[in-house]
């Protein structure tokens, strides 16, 4: 369907592409990994058109049409949704446009104008047909409960659904163009749990071959069939899931290293013989033949370590008391809305806490209460009263620093007395050097944000550490630095995360927020899916129970009815 043949890209930054040849056939689902940097997103752009490469060539039919989905979805929120579909259709959009125009023209035109109007609307109602306009609005109406709509949501504006929800149209109307690839870019960034698992659910079920860059690494796993991984601007392709990656990329470097470890004992051995007869009388020509040899041996290289990654560890903290954070009978409302009513929870000393629940269900509310920024409407959320030093790390990294001051500023001006040395020592192991200290952080990628904020939680120990969506913008080797960090942290961590993979190896607790209740599991992430799990078969058994007995209800209601009949028909 569609080939990269040895693909380069240069910027005037530097080369991020270098020979990239992979191919999309008909089933495939692909998933692009790499750092931030590599290219992963370049490729992307490239196989849509929007830009050139340097050198190469892709490959594909002419008629093969390709869908993009942007990390930053497309949609209108003054429009209604199904206006918002309507938009997939573009040429058949402007001619419903215009016929819609015509049609008002047509109230208020004279005479003279009238046969003009008719005319110019045969023709466009002759365009609109050949364009199978009048059958879009049943493709619209097909396609909006697919994606979890009622037909009443097609007629509420855009503004009122959530970012997931918004999310769903963005896919929507890319589908409705009927495309033979579809192109994802993070599409599960600001989603929610429940809506990234609809989506891998959606995915699965269409046919349509697809490319997708993500650093969520269990919706990589759950996905896809291959993974092709650019590394140093070369790319490279592995059958299976990212978890089958993993396994084949060790593989392969581990069987490297052997290979290259042999050669190089046999060289060894061969050169010491060289070495050692070169200028025997005897067997001088027995060494200078084994020379000849040596030098027209193909060398192994070894394995190329790993790209250049974070590197960092919490700093030790003074030990606080058992109890660390105390939240009794909270209740909190914005407006009309409730999001907690009663709620009760005990954060203990080790504890690392996941935070779950839906966008908008009061997760960052709830480490906004923890901290003092926000006032509970009723009961109290108090700080443990033995030692217990907090430290934040806010989802909105541009909200967050200072974007005026320069990377190595920003650093400084919280640890006045460290020398130069000293901070780009710390900024060395958070991947900022040379000339990138200097740069100004409204300058800098979300990564880089991030990146620099992490920094700074580093410079006063702590030991409560609140984490509101750390993993935004870190690529995967960054989240696995993270993870490490944390699993050695002593300290107590309270921790808002979409990304399942992060969660499943950080957390020992998961707190759901659901119905205005903190509910508690006292396991990781796979004792707490285990047991929603089993609360849902619970449910589902009690529904079916109820319905039992509603049956059986109403069948001696009605066996009464029954018997009253005959008993009033005797007398």
């Amino acid at each position: 369907m569609l080939r990269l043949e040895h693909i380069s890209k240069i910027y005037p930054t530097g080369e991020v592409l270098k020979d990239v040849n992979w191919e999309v056939k008909p089933g495939d689902r692909i998933g692009l990994v790499g750092v931030n940097g590599a290219g992963k997103s370049t490729q992307l752009k490239i196989i849509a058109g929007e830009i050139e490469p340097t050198s190469g060539e892709v490959i594909r039919p002419a008629s093969l049409r390709i869908a993009y989905l942007t990390q930053e979805f497309e949609v209108d929120p003054g429009r209604t949704v199904r206006e918002e579909f309507w938009r997939a259709f573009k040429e058949a959009n402007e001619v419903h446009e215009a016929l819609t125009q015509v049609h008002h023209d047509m109230e208020t035109a004279n005479p003279d104008t009238l046969d003009k109007l008719i005319h110019k609307m045969d023709k466009l109602q002759r365009q609109f047909e050949a364009m199978d306009g009048y059958g879009l609005d049943s493709k619209i109406e097909k396609i909006l409960p697919e994606l979890g709509f009622d037909s009443e949501d097609g007629d509420r504006l855009v503004s009122a659904f959530s970012g997931g929800w918004q999310m769903r149209m963005s896919l929507g109307k890319i589908l409705l163009q009927e495309p033979d690839i579809l192109l994802l870019d993070e599409p599960t960034n600001h989603l929610d749990l429940e809506t990234i698992e609809w989506l891998e659910i959606y995915l699965k079920r269409i046919d349509t071959p697809m490319v997708i860059v993500s650093h969520d690494r269990e919706f990589l796993d759950r996905l896809c069939t291959q993974i092709v991984e650019t590394e140093r601007g070369i790319s490279t392709t592995y059958l299976g899931n990212y978890s089958a990656y993993l396994q084949q990329k060790e593989e392969s470097r581990d069987a490297q290293l052997a290979a290259y470890e042999r050669q190089q004992k046999e060289l060894e051995k061969q050169q010491a013989f060289v070495d050692r007869f070169r200028a025997s009388a005897t067997r001088s020509t027995q060494a200078k033949s084994r020379e000849k040899q040596l030098e027209k041996i193909d060398r192994i290289e070894a394995p190329e370590e790993g790209v250049r990654t974070l590197r960092f560890k919490f700093p030790p903290a003074p030990r606080s008391g058992r109890e660390v954070v105390v939240i009794k009978d909270l209740t909190h409302t914005y407006g009309e809305k409730i999001l907690f009513l009663g709620a009760e929870l005990l954060v203990e000393r080790g504890d690392r806490i996941a935070i779950l629940g839906p966008n908008g269900a009061g997760k960052s509310t709830l480490l906004h209460l923890i901290t003092g920024m926000e006032k509970p409407t009723d009961g109290t959320v108090e700080l443990g009263q033995h030692n217990v030093i907090p430290s934040y790390f806010e989802q909105n990294q541009a909200e967050a620093l200072d974007l005026q001051k320069t990377v190595i500023e920003t650093i400084h001006d919280e640890v006045p007395d460290w020398t130069n040395e000293e901070v780009r020592t710390l900024l060395g192991r958070f991947l900022f050097s040379n000339d990138t200290v200097f740069k100004k952080v409204e300058a800098l990628s979300g990564g880089e944000k991030a990146r620099l904020a992490l920094a700074k939680m580093l410079l006063q120990p702590a030991n409560l550490l609140m984490l509101d969506e750390p993993t935004n913008h870190l690529d995967i080797p960054a989240k696995e630095m993270l993870e490490a960090a944390l699993q050695n942290y002593d300290g107590t961590a309270i921790i808002i995360s979409h990304d399942r993979y992060f969660i499943s190896q950080v957390a020992n607790k998961i707190v759901e927020i659901r119905d205005g209740e903190l509910r508690l599991y006292r396991g990781d992430y796979h004792y707490y899916l285990d047991k929603i799990a089993e609360e849902k078969d619970r449910a589902r058994l009690e529904a079916i129970e109820a319905e039992k007995a509603a049956k059986a209800e109403a069948k001696r209601a009605k066996q009464k009815d029954k018997e009253k009949t005959r008993k009033a028909s005797k007398t």
